[in-house]
């Protein structure tokens, strides 16, 4: 079986959680006995075809991707249109079974491609432009964006999602069969988590003295992963304890207007906010800080309970979406609060933070509970799809 995966990232060039997925896929992929060919982006001095851990990865050299939306939209146009040559140029050295890719930002590139050489394409949905806006698509450039999702998951031999939540909401919000889509969770591997910091006592220095709890927060900084909902809910548990600092790792287009909430809410000297945060310093916050939150308003999956769990941070989410899948209600492996409710979140943070058995038992049920998503299995399960689709599919020439 040989495979091209087509990614808008790929390590050591990552915007998010994306290009971390498509890699630990690659890599189990290529443990199955898959050759896995990478079709991405080519950052900085990256060469433009290597061998990274027994995954082919092939670049197109791109500009920076720019900030303003508008643009940023006609970027990916170019940068599909980059890619799809070089794909064309790799389709004449190997022939590919299957072409999958991630997301609307390569569709372009990859329906072009599977369309060309009459093999089946394979779509994984990590989360759609009418989820991260709560329906409101009708503008543009969200409603450019919602198109070319539809058209994706509509065209595609098959798609995938990271979680039931996630199928469903592709089937409702594109009027997909739920036949159509298979589910396959993300993984999570404890040993991508290992901090780098060799000095972690002195890391929780820098943001809390050794008698304070600290709060950990991770994310993109948009509305829709409710950090405002986060600094509501802290403010109070702040003022009656005294005792709590917290850290938000991440950057985003609600940063300047969470900073200003957290004056208003007199939050400023109780925590820090630290931007752009690499994967080297994020693993170590996990290992210092008391209990993670995750507030999520719209949430495809949940790795950032996922990653905190395996590190051994106990974990306070919204029961919404994906988290719903990822963090048991039973309240053994991690806590839920009501989505959009601050007062709620108040209350089981505030129980978390002042009860040490608790948090031991959510870290002891939390490293047990995160042995189930394993990437191996993601691996197996993926690779079967592709022998289906490569065996059932009709040539698309």
């Amino acid at each position: 079986m040989r495979v091209l995966l087509i990614s808008w990232e790929y390590p050591p060039v990552i915007e998010g959680g994306l290009g971390r997925h498509v890699r630990k896929l690659s890599e189990n992929l290529v443990r199955e006995g898959v050759e896995v060919h990478v079709l991405t982006r080519r950052g900085g001095r990256l060469p433009a075809e290597e061998v990274r851990h027994g995954v082919v990865v092939h670049r197109v050299r791109e500009p920076p991707f720019p900030k303003d939306v508008n643009a940023f939209v006609r970027w990916v146009d170019h940068m599909n249109a980059d890619m799809c040559e070089l794909a064309l140029e790799l389709c004449e050295r190997f022939d590919f079974d299957v072409v999958h890719s991630h997301d609307w930002l390569v569709a372009s590139v990859a329906e072009t491609v599977a369309s060309g050489i009459g093999r089946p394409w394979l779509v994984t949905v990590h989360a759609t432009e009418y989820g991260r806006h709560q329906g409101w698509v009708q503008n543009h450039p969200q409603s450019h964006i919602h198109a070319v999702e539809r058209r994706m998951v509509k065209r595609a031999d098959g798609v995938i999602t990271c979680s039931q939540y996630m199928r469903d909401h592709v089937a409702s919000v594109f009027g997909l069969s739920t036949s159509r889509i298979t589910v396959i969770q993300n993984g999570v591997d404890a040993r991508d988590l290992e901090p780098v910091c060799d000095d972690l006592p002195g890391l929780r220095s820098r943001f809390a003295s050794p008698d304070q709890r600290l709060v950990l927060m991770v994310g993109r900084l948009v509305y829709e992963k409710g950090f405002h909902l986060a600094l509501d809910a802290l403010a109070p548990v702040v003022r009656r304890l005294g005792d709590v600092r917290f850290v938000v790792a991440g950057t985003g287009t609600a940063e300047p207007e969470l900073k200003r909430q957290s004056r208003r809410l007199g939050l400023s000297r109780h925590g820090t906010f630290l931007g752009w945060t690499g994967d080297d310093m994020l693993h170590s916050l996990y290992r210092v800080a008391q209990v993670c939150i995750v507030p999520s308003i719209y949430e495809p999956f949940g790795l950032v309970a996922l990653e905190a769990m395996a590190s051994g941070c106990p974990c306070v989410v919204a029961d919404t979406g994906g988290l719903r899948e990822v963090v048991p209600a039973d309240g053994t492996a991690g806590l839920r609060f009501r989505s959009r409710d601050s007062d709620a979140l108040e209350r089981v943070l505030e129980q978390v933070l002042i009860d040490e058995e608790t948090r031991a038992q959510l870290v002891a049920e939390g490293q047990e509970h995160v042995l189930r998503f394993g990437w191996p299995d993601v691996a197996r399960r993926t690779l079967s799809v592709y022998e289906t689709l490569a065996s059932k599919t009709p040539s698309r020439a």
